[in-house]
């Protein structure tokens, strides 16, 4: 999988193997390709970039209800993306614990087109207040190129089809993006992904003080704090992945 597109995980800066983090994954996509052969295998190599930690992706607890495939992913260190068991994590002594969370989740995905660089961060501030009851440091992390390995059907806010798709994702908790790309021996139409590269680049850490009650200007505060963060690596980085200069984040 890691040579298919290929994939590759980028380091910025070290983590201390003491300290536990919260690491924000942007942009959700259509595969989450990124995110899930990073931090759940080691095609990457993310224990010799990041020695002493363990990583652990969240994932829609609808997921763990189906037989066998719970198992599976189970095995590749995947989470419900429930509170309980992100706390669970970032409360194991001696830190260590890293967990990888697709802030933007299912509803990112309806803006997983080429070219765009939408991130559902704005009203997104559950895992800054996850961070701060447990003093984990936050990380961003942008995965340029997650967008470009599917085509979806034009689905604009205020179309019917949007409107369908915001719908059901409201009432099933998973998003139903319509998208294509190529087929196993023909490259014209299909659902394989194309082969496109991902570059998952980890920023730097945002330190985080440990407050069990935390009021709304301190989730403010660490949340617009993340967002420029977020910001600046991308601005840094985009030259070297083949984003236009005039291409800039667009926060929903």
């Amino acid at each position: 999988m890691r040579d298919y597109f290929p994939i590759k995980l980028v380091k910025t800066a070290d983590l201390d193997p003491r300290k536990n983090y919260v690491l924000g994954f942007h942009p959700h996509g259509i595969l989450v390709a990124g995110a899930f052969t990073n931090f759940c295998t080691e095609a990457t190599g993310f224990s010799k970039l990041f020695p002493g930690l363990r990583s652990n992706l969240l994932m829609l607890p609808l997921w763990f209800r189906a037989p066998f495939f719970r198992d599976y992913i189970m095995s590749a260190g995947l989470v419900p993306s429930d509170k309980e068991s992100a706390s669970y994590l970032l409360q194991r002594k001696g830190g260590g614990n890293a967990v990888v969370i697709a802030v933007g989740g299912a509803p990112e995905a309806l803006d997983a087109h080429p070219g765009d660089y939408t991130v559902h961060l704005a009203n997104k501030k559950g895992f800054i207040k996850l961070a701060i009851e447990h003093g984990a440091d936050l990380v961003p992390i942008y995965s340029f190129g997650e967008n470009e390995v599917f085509d979806q059907v034009e689905n604009p806010r205020g179309t019917w089809l949007r409107y369908i798709q915001e719908r059901l994702q409201s009432i099933m908790g998973i998003s139903l993006p319509l998208f294509h790309a190529r087929g196993v021996f023909q490259y014209s139409f299909g659902l394989m992904p194309y082969r496109k590269p991902i570059n998952t680049v980890v920023g730097r850490p945002i330190p985080v003080e440990k407050n069990k009650k935390p009021t709304v200007e301190d989730l403010d505060v660490f949340h617009q704090r993340y967002m420029d963060e977020l910001t600046l690596l991308f601005e840094e980085h985009k030259g070297n992945y083949g984003v236009p200069e005039d291409a800039h984040l667009l926060f929903q």
